[in-house]
């Protein structure tokens, strides 16, 4: 059973990226299933820390993209999410190439959420871990 509340495809939710940080980074929506998100960012200049590695803020970026377009995507059209809380833990330096993150819900509740998003490298080793916390918030009617 599907955890979506939403219609989407890869195209619209890439749509939703144009002219922002997101577009910025380079990351791309690749895949989704019934509980899952996906998305890839290079591994590139605009990626990378001074030492020419992975910046654990661009990671942070990836992590929370991914939760916090899954979080809305997974409540009703009168509700939307914003973010309370992340953490990440850096695993694994990385120089080159692109990383792969993948959005799963912990907790999908009335009023939070709680997403966990890995970010794996292309020979699927563990990159970074994060867990991102949402409020759900209710539209207001004007």
């Amino acid at each position: 059973m599907s955890i979506w509340k939403r219609e989407f495809s890869l195209a619209s939710l890439n749509l939703t990226s144009k002219k922002t940080l997101i577009e910025h980074l380079g990351i791309v929506y690749t895949a989704f299933d019934d509980c899952s998100l996906s998305a890839t960012m290079p591994v590139d200049y605009r990626t990378h820390q001074p030492l020419g590695m992975l910046h654990g803020g661009a990671s942070v970026v990836l992590a929370e993209t991914l939760g916090s377009l899954a979080a809305n995507l997974a409540v009703d059209t009168d509700k939307y999410c914003v973010g309370l809380d992340i953490n990440a833990n850096h695993i694994q330096a990385i120089r080159e190439g692109a990383v792969t993150g993948c959005a799963t819900p912990i907790h999908i509740g009335a009023t939070t959420q709680v997403w966990q998003i890995e970010i794996k490298d292309e020979r699927q080793r563990l990159i970074c871990t994060s867990r991102l916390t949402m409020a759900v918030m209710t539209n207001k009617k004007k």
